[in-house]
């Protein structure tokens, strides 16, 4: 036997082999199998010739008597971003994406190996290795496991392809955790197919031993949305990921690696594979089992209505079979979310306007065709372990219930232009989405502008800004909450303050109102090229403000002060898994570092379960200037700044930084102090660099130690820019 496999063809495809044709294709999800045995040569060629998609897509088209939104992407089954979205270019790649590999065999082959987790009950973790042999012969065989234990089974296999299996149990299993919650342990499970003597295959597989579980129950409120984890209700903290390239083929092991080292730097549990990128590659899911990250897993549909005729929906069940199968050994897969937005693009988005009943009719059967048959089949016959979900959000943001039933995503913020203060007022159950616009870093800027200095008037920004009205809502929220820069590299580092401002908002308000919301999602983690997008790492793979002020958001104990009734009131968010107790206070210090005020100790503990203000303080009976005073919560080793005005209305000084370079291994440490609050620290500098922390807020008299990671063996300087250096800048200008 022997079998030509293509993992991934994008997307209309051809193939032929010594000028006969093998078959062809129509979706860049599949894996394509063909076998070549009565066309193969000692010496072989190997063509395939691409179409085009429009030339498919307007022949589908031209069979309905009506346009579906999104059209015509909706046809041809393939990264939907590459049709163009609102962060990324319009970039249609047709090629081969994926290995291309031939398989020969003679009577024997293992086909597959999936480790099925059956139960875990009282300390006994029960599994079964299912596996697929082809045979054509009916000779014995032997299958076996070398683990920490060996495993072996003899028999007699029958003719064709056939799934045996083989019971595993393992006694007080190491169980599979996110990184902030404990060990992801991974087992190592060694699979040899013998012939008499003679081994015929080997597959090695890692398996996390845990239980995932999607809970939706009503409630007084409306209905639950939170995960359990190994039995344990667990805070999603994390964020939205698109493909890192629109050219798939630039994403190297080492850029996947860099990424989702990011992602646990900056204390996140989850990602959410958002449903207009691609099914990722092995590597990814490899890595955030690894790593301990959970994924929220969309399959590959977003803000569209599909075809629903007999070919599209053939072609869709064989696509989820494929990935389900690939994806299903993982332990970081969470959840299968059928499309991004679909639902409530058709519920709320004016796609009925122009459709007459019966198209509405149709155009909503083929979506339940999809969505509610055939993907939930799917999932529940190949990976029952794991929950489906129709759509992400369960409910659109003109639905009341958004915000007591299932995720949400909230763009009254950005789209609506509503100010931050509203991800306070209205907290949905799980916060699936939500965003807002920076600049990515100068670095970025000055590579696809290709000059030195920051001009925000180059022609390059009316193709790197790919929001209608993005420059106009950043510079209408600065207006509202930040100092508005004149320069332009001032009004670049003042953008992303203002994203980290807004977007750690919401995380704090959706972790303040722990257990009803269990899950803060923004969007989104990365970009697909350097542009100004709502990412929190730009297309270069720099941290910007919001991912270094999401590492914090997203600790897993975090004090959490807000004012409200004229009080200052103090919650203790705590994901960790043992309780603290420790002593309590609160200080209040103006600018220059002095004491102005100092509360009474209180003992208090964190408590995972519940959602209480374990502190309070009478802002009525204190005497203080609120635009030149902050308060410095103390709770054992995790305290909390807190002020009491915008950052625009800050009296801040312009007093210098002290800083001190020490040359270390693998970079440099930067000790700074100052006589004065500095805020929001941004350091600089021309080397590749990463700084351990950034866009932080200095307090008086205190030293701060950042480590700087570079090969550069002779750092001659660091850029300091601060938020006091703004405010005084404007007034020079003016």
């Amino acid at each position: 036997h022997i079998e030509l496999t293509f993992e991934g063809l994008d997307t209309y495809a051809s193939i032929y082999l010594n000028d006969s044709l093998v078959g062809k294709t129509n979706n860049a999800f599949r894996t394509w199998k063909f076998d070549i045995k009565k066309l193969v040569k000692k010496q072989n060629k190997l063509r395939i010739a691409f179409q085009k998609t429009n030339i498919q897509e307007e022949k589908e088209a031209l069979k309905l008597d009506y346009k579906l939104p999104e059209s015509p992407r909706v046809f041809t089954r393939k990264a939907q971003f590459q049709y163009g979205w609102d962060w990324g270019p319009i970039l249609n790649t047709s090629g081969i994406w994926k290995p291309v590999t031939v398989t020969s065999w003679n009577d024997l082959k293992l086909d597959d190996v999936y480790i099925k987790q059956d139960s875990l009950v009282n300390d006994v973790a029960y599994l079964t290795a299912e596996y697929t042999i082809t045979a054509d012969t009916e000779k014995e065989i032997k299958f076996g496991i070398e683990s920490d234990f060996y495993q072996w089974t003899t028999f007699i296999p029958k003719k064709g392809t056939h799934t045996y299996t083989l019971p595993i149990k393992i006694n007080r299993p190491k169980l599979w955790w996110t990184h902030n919650l404990g060990t992801p342990y991974l087992y190592t499970f060694d699979f040899t197919l013998k012939q008499g003597e003679t081994v015929k295959e080997t597959r090695t597989l890692k398996k996390g031993i845990r239980t995932i579980e999607l809970v939706t129950d009503k409630d007084t409120k409306g209905e639950t949305f939170h995960f359990k984890l190994n039995g344990v209700p667990v805070f999603m903290k994390g964020a939205n990921y698109i493909p890192q390239h629109s050219f798939q083929n630039e994403v190297t092991d080492d850029k996947y690696e860099k990424i989702l080292n990011d992602v646990v730097d900056a204390n996140m549990n989850m990602l959410r594979v958002w449903g207009g990128g691609i099914y990722e590659n092995d590597i990814f899911y490899d890595l955030c089992d690894e790593k301990g990250i959970l994924i929220w897993q969309d399959f590959m549909f977003a803000c569209a209505m599909y075809p629903g005729d007999a070919a599209f929906l053939d072609n869709v069940k064989a696509e989820a079979i494929d990935n389900v199968t690939r994806l299903r050994q993982h332990p970081s897969i969470a959840l299968y979310c059928g499309n991004n937005e679909n639902s409530e693009g058709w519920a709320r988005w004016g796609w009925q306007a122009d459709k007459t009943e019966a198209q509405k009719e149709e155009i909503w059967n083929s979506y339940q065709a999809v969505f509610n048959d055939i993907l939930p089949k799917v999932v529940d016959s190949l990976s029952p372990s794991i929950s489906y979900w129709e759509s992400s959000p369960k409910y659109g943001r003109g639905d009341k219930r958004y915000q007591f039933e299932g995720d949400a995503h909230d763009w009254w913020v950005w789209h609506d232009g509503y100010p931050f203060e509203h991800y306070e007022a209205e907290v949905p159950r799980f916060m699936s989405e939500f965003g807002f616009q920076s600049f990515p870093s100068y670095e970025a800027i000055k590579y696809f502008t290709e000059q030195d200095s920051i001009d925000l008037n180059h022609p390059s920004f009316a193709t790197h800004q790919k929001h209608v009205r993005g420059f106009q809502l950043i510079k209408e929220y600065m207006e509202r909450d930040f100092p508005v820069p004149t320069n332009n590299e001032d009004y670049v580092y003042v953008s992303q303050l203002l994203q980290a401002y807004g977007i750690s908002k919401g995380i704090r308000a959706h972790r303040a109102a722990k257990p009803y919301n269990m899950g803060t999602l923004y969007w989104q983690l990365n970009d697909c090229w350097p542009v100004v997008s709502w990412s929190s790492i730009d297309g270069l793979g720099n941290w910007k403000a919001l991912h270094y002020e999401a590492k914090r958001a997203f600790e897993n104990r975090i004090v959490i002060p807000f004012e409200e009734d004229n009080f200052l009131k103090i919650k203790v968010v705590d994901d960790s898994p043992t309780t603290l107790g420790d002593d309590m206070y609160v200080l209040f210090y103006d600018f220059e570092g002095n004491i102005l005020h100092e509360t009474e100790t209180q003992s208090v503990s964190t408590c995972n379960e519940k959602n209480e203000v374990l502190y309070e303080v009478a802002l009525s009976t204190l005497d203080f200037d609120r635009t030149s005073t902050y308060a410095k919560v103390i709770f054992g080793d995790t305290p909390a700044i807190h002020y009491f005005v915008k950052p625009k209305d800050l009296k801040l000084s312009a007093h210098s930084i002290t800083s001190e370079i020490v040359k270390v291994e693998a970079g440099y440490e930067i000790k700074l102090s100052t006589k004065t609050l500095q805020k929001n620290v941004f350091l600089s500098s021309e080397e590749q660099r990463h700084f351990s922390d950034n866009f932080f807020d200095l307090l008086p008299n205190e030293q701060k130690t950042i480590h700087f990671k570079t090969n550069v063996s002779d750092l001659k300087e660091i850029q300091i820019k601060t938020l006091n250096g703004i405010q005084e800048n404007i007034k020079n200008d003016l």
